[in-house]
């Protein structure tokens, strides 16, 4: 008797780590009003921000499960501002973005690691262009707290900057860089805000 009870317990445990280790992760929805996702690169001596307007995203997110937590991101490209409309159609061109036959920027997560002191490397697979390139993504947590104007919801806050050189993802003719009239590197800033209920 007592074997089969410990065989039992033993069977228990194993159950009970099992539901654990794939426990559903909390799903928080973008608040598409207060998140953005910026760019800034030279135009020879000038800094020029811009902005994608429309984008979705998913955020699965608990700290105490980053194995089962996914960021994931998908960008329309037409949807790019760079308060000069004359500048975005060349950026939707072929000479860079090429919209019309990549409409979309896809970024999805594979792995998610604390970093410490509220930061989180997500590494994923980013998609531009028609291709995919391994890219990894620093968000800092800024925190998770009851909404101040929705007592029925809590908000997550994550902001992130990276520095990619656009060569390596094929956005922009090399011409441009050699010209000195467009920098290589864009400064990626991503800025989120996902609601969850209580």
């Amino acid at each position: 008797m007592k074997r089969i009870s410990g065989l039992g317990i033993a069977l228990l445990l194993s159950v009970v780590m099992a539901h654990n280790s794939f426990a559903v992760v909390r799903d928080w929805t973008l608040d598409k009003d207060h998140s953005n996702i910026y760019f800034s690169v030279d135009h020879i001596y000038a800094k020029i921000n811009g902005r994608f307007d429309t984008f979705t995203g998913t955020v699965n997110f608990d700290p105490a499960n980053l194995r089962e937590s996914r960021i994931s991101f998908a960008i329309t490209v037409d949807s790019i501002d760079t308060n000069v409309s004359k500048r975005d159609k060349h950026l939707l061109s072929a000479d860079f973005f090429d919209a019309g036959k990549y409409p979309s920027i896809t970024f999805d997560s594979t792995a998610i690691t604390d970093a410490g002191n509220g930061m989180y490397q997500v590494a994923g697979k980013l998609n531009i262009k028609g291709k995919t390139y391994d890219l990894t993504l620093p968000l800092k947590l800024a925190g998770i707290k009851d909404h101040p104007a929705d007592p029925k919801s809590q908000v997550i806050g994550f902001n992130g900057t990276v520095t990619l050189d656009r060569h390596v993802y094929n956005v922009g003719d090399p011409k441009f860089y050699a010209m000195g009239l467009v920098g290589k590197d864009v400064e990626i800033l991503v800025s989120i805000e996902a609601l969850s209920p209580k």
